[in-house]
């Protein structure tokens, strides 16, 4: 069988806190680990998307309405949709298991994470991305 959920394929989470929310693959565990016997991922998503932005806005509340909020998390496969979509990020150092175990480690990775979506937001490429996720 095809392996498709690779590091940087988006997913749409569907259960939990951020259910519905979207997130990009950093490192999948296909056949599990001794503490999750069972197919896992360490998923980097926006839990606060960035908001509409006009011209006429001063430039403090363009920037303001540019930030994201960002979460880093362990999330079974079953708990995913994949997307065809990928974002070509680089979040391998900042998410990893001696990472998701300690919560302060976690919260720098998690402001690392924030920069990286801001840049990449700005940039003004994979806008689908960026964009709240509608039913």
């Amino acid at each position: 069988m095809v392996k498709f959920l690779k590091p940087q394929k988006v997913v749409i989470l569907l259960t939990g806190r951020y259910a519905g929310k979207k997130a990009v693959i950093v490192k999948n565990f296909d056949d599990g680990t001794s503490g999750r016997q069972y197919g896992h991922a360490i998923v980097c998503g926006l839990a606060k998307e960035p908001r509409k932005v006009i011209k006429r806005s001063s430039l403090k509340t363009q920037n303001k309405r540019s930030r994201v909020k960002t979460f880093i998390k362990v999330v079974n496969y079953q708990h995913m949709m994949p997307t065809r979509y990928t974002l070509d990020i680089d979040l391998k150092n900042m998410a990893s298991n001696e990472v998701m175990e300690s919560h302060s480690k976690r919260l720098e990775a998690r402001k690392e994470a924030k920069g990286v979506f801001e840049e990449k937001f700005k940039s003004g490429k994979n806008r689908w991305f960026f964009t709240k996720l509608r039913f």
